[in-house]
């Protein structure tokens, strides 16, 4: 999902807060909640709409939505294995595609034929298929006495079994996951695909039409989208199930239905958590963001092809960014705060009533405040003990790390060595997409030189890092000497094991070996120091909410899929009122109040093709639909099962959203189908897409 606009967000807050609910108790108000498809909102869906979807439709669309393993989310539109998403989720690619002689981003593309798509290099799609409640397994592990340390090694270790038998017994990407931070665990079996081709993208002009001003506001005019096929043994597979296209898309007032994987959300968080996040990660968190994007762009200053480069890391840095900021001020507000520390003390009170809740359950509050402040001792550690870099330094550490964890058993390597994530890794490591060495070695050189004025230069961490050089020489000597661009010696590396990493004279390799044991000391201080008190006291009070309250609350959003509803509906915006769509009519007003100025400029074709457009077709659409970062790209579906939009972003109001929902004013934003339907037909002459959309 994209940003927001710094200048407007106080007010929005403001707003936000003039009537804010927290769902921690079994009371959901409104048309709130990322829930899982196994404890789907039936009950608050017939009492407030009438609607109640039945077991066939859950499965339908369940199998129809689609994870970029990337970032972001999509669903399959034809039986023919196309699939939707949003131009921004699948800009990464684009670029990976893209060469100095022809920039997708920048122009678009469009595969008339299937023999014209183009391969992706890098991109792994997955299905959920099946969701295995395996809570049971995982608490079996841990022992009555066990230190919490050891409890945390005993869960990840019956974790990584569990996908282990799953993945040799039926093949599928197999993932434990923790919902209500340990209360549940489950596991979740996808359909692995990495033969994934483009088939469409429009200019960015028009897929991010008003550029950062227009960002994270209604009303909207961009036709945020792209297209890619999957494939199979080189052949377009049959979707195992797909979303029917309307070309008519959503109307106001009406149902609809957000299938998609929110990545983070912490309104389950204690208040003291949420205090951390407020005066100390955020805006340290922030302040390295910041300073990274300047780096990048004095890189991007130095030309057109050093602009391409940049391209997708500026525009990931100024989303971030912009989401991060509205979170803080979220945080900042006072009424916000408030609530949530008043719903904690009312729940610790339901708690400590009852003599066996409090016994069990008591001590995870005050254990998890005293926690943030062992946390804050080292938070600077944490954040700047890093390779940094973009691509390269991360290479050489996975190489590194691959050969060391693999020689253990696979329950006691680090997470994303076990079994289950070698496939996927590899896929990722082996990836052909450019690297671009020159702007590497700016970002590794900054990198450094802000760790030592973080840090100091008697940290250890530096100390290895430099070795006595300056951060520019360090970076220029590992990233131009390096032969890790070419992807035959990463794999020649990784088959030939610890031994030929512990004699390999690559400089990348030998400087991770040196700063990697420091490395490692920092990522085992956090587990077994605030990572499994953590685990232990989110168990604890995952539990008591369920003996509270049952499943009547959903978990945090932790990037699986999850359904939302709500209905196409304006709200009150700047004395006034925001309207349920935008149309063609208002994207070229638009541009014409601001003179075609960027970044309110259109492509050419839309001045040059205007005259065929029917002016009065929806282009943007909100909805009350609960949503954050990680839905970008998520199909918006009627209650027939149809898409009728396109889920690419949030207005202001939505910016708190990680922590609350208010659906006054909160809402997601859609591209819509008939808008999209019109650009493909009239802009684009893409009729085949189109009667492939349609079925015909």
């Amino acid at each position: 999902m994209k940003g927001c606009w710094k200048k407007t967000l106080p007010g929005a807050v403001l707003a936000l807060v003039a009537s804010l609910w927290i769902a921690t108790s079994n009371s959901i108000r409104a048309d709130e909640g990322m829930w899982t498809l196994d404890n789907p909102p039936t009950k608050y869906l017939k009492e407030r709409y009438g609607f109640e979807p039945d077991s066939a439709w859950l499965k339908n669309v369940q199998l129809s939505a689609v994870r970029f393993n990337d970032g972001g989310s999509g669903s399959f539109v034809s039986a023919e294995g196309l699939v939707l998403t949003n131009h921004h989720v699948a800009r990464g690619q684009l670029q990976k595609v893209s060469s100095p002689k022809k920039d997708y981003c920048k122009d678009g593309f469009h595969a008339r034929t299937t023999a014209e798509e183009l391969r992706c290099p890098d991109l792994e799609l997955n299905v959920l298929v099946s969701m295995e409640n395996v809570t049971d397994k995982v608490f079996a592990s841990v022992k009555p006495g066990m230190a919490e340390k050891d409890a945390l090694k005993a869960r990840k270790a019956a974790m990584a079994k569990i996908e282990k038998e799953s993945l040799d017994s039926t093949g599928m990407r197999s993932d434990v996951v923790t919902l209500y931070h340990g209360g549940e665990y489950w596991l979740y079996r996808y359909k692995k695909y990495t033969d994934i081709r483009l088939v469409f993208a429009p200019e960015e002009q028009i897929a991010f039409f008003g550029g950062d001003p227009d960002n994270f506001t209604f009303p909207r005019h961009d036709l945020d989208m792209a297209i890619f096929r999957v494939y199979e043994k080189d052949k377009a597979i049959k979707s195992p199930a797909f979303l029917k296209w309307n070309p008519k898309g959503a109307a106001d007032g009406e149902l609809v239905f957000v299938l998609g994987h929110p990545g983070r959300t912490d309104r389950l968080q204690i208040h003291s958590q949420l205090e951390m996040q407020r005066d100390h990660e955020l805006p340290l968190k922030l302040k390295i963001l910041k300073r990274t994007l300047a780096t990048s762009y004095s890189y991007a200053k130095r030309g057109s092809e050093e602009a391409r480069e940049a391209g997708d890391r500026l525009r990931g840095l100024e989303n971030t960014i912009k989401a991060w900021e509205g979170e803080l001020q979220g945080l900042m507000t006072p009424q916000l705060m408030a609530k949530k520390a008043q719903e904690e003390k009312e729940f610790i009170k339901l708690v400590s009533d009852k003599p066996e809740w409090r016994e069990a359950y008591g001590d995870a509050w005050p254990r998890l405040s005293n926690l943030q402040k062992q946390k804050l001792q080292r938070l600077r550690q944490i954040l700047f003990r890093k390779p940094g870099g973009l691509r390269l330094p991360a290479i050489a550490l996975q190489i590194v790390r691959y050969v060391a964890e693999v020689k253990k058993p696979d329950g006691e390597r680090l997470e994303e060595y076990h079994d289950s994530q070698l496939e996927s890794l590899r896929f990722k490591l082996y990836s052909p997409a450019p690297i671009y060495r020159a702007f590497e070695e700016v970002l590794l050189a900054d990198s450094l030189k802000y760790a030592v004025e973080e840090l100091g230069p008697g940290d250890p961490f530096v100390k290895e890092a430099l070795g006595g050089k300056s951060p520019e020489q360090v970076a220029k000597e590992l990233i131009s000497e390096t032969k890790l661009t070419d992807p035959k010696v990463r794999k020649n590396l990784v088959d030939g094991a610890e031994e030929a990493v512990k004699v390999s004279t690559d400089p990348l390799i030998v400087w991770i070996r040196k700063i990697d044991p420091v490395l490692r000391e920092i990522r085992k201080w956090q587990e077994d120091n605030i990572e499994s008190v953590e685990v232990a006291c989110g168990e604890k009070i995952g539990k008591a909410r369920f003996a509270a309250f049952g499943k009547s609350a959903y978990p945090d959003a932790t990037f699986t899929l999850r359904i939302a509803y709500g209905a196409v509906k304006g709200y009150p915006m700047n004395g006034t009122r925001a309207p349920s769509k935008t149309t063609y009519h208002g994207l070229f007003d638009r541009a014409c109040s601001f003179d075609f100025k960027q970044p309110f400029d259109l492509p050419q074709r839309y001045i040059d093709r205007k005259d065929k457009l029917d002016l009065s077709v929806g282009l943007n659409f909100v909805c009350t639909c609960d949503i954050i970062g990680g839905n970008s790209g998520s199909p918006v579906i009627n209650k027939a099962g149809e898409i009728v939009g396109l889920i690419f972003d949030g207005n202001i109001e939505s910016l708190p959203g990680r922590y609350v929902f208010e659906e006054e004013a909160n809402r997601a934003v859609a591209v819509h189908t008939a808008g999209m339907s019109e650009a493909l037909r009239k802009l684009y002459d893409a009729e085949a897409i189109m009667n492939e959309l349609l079925g015909k």
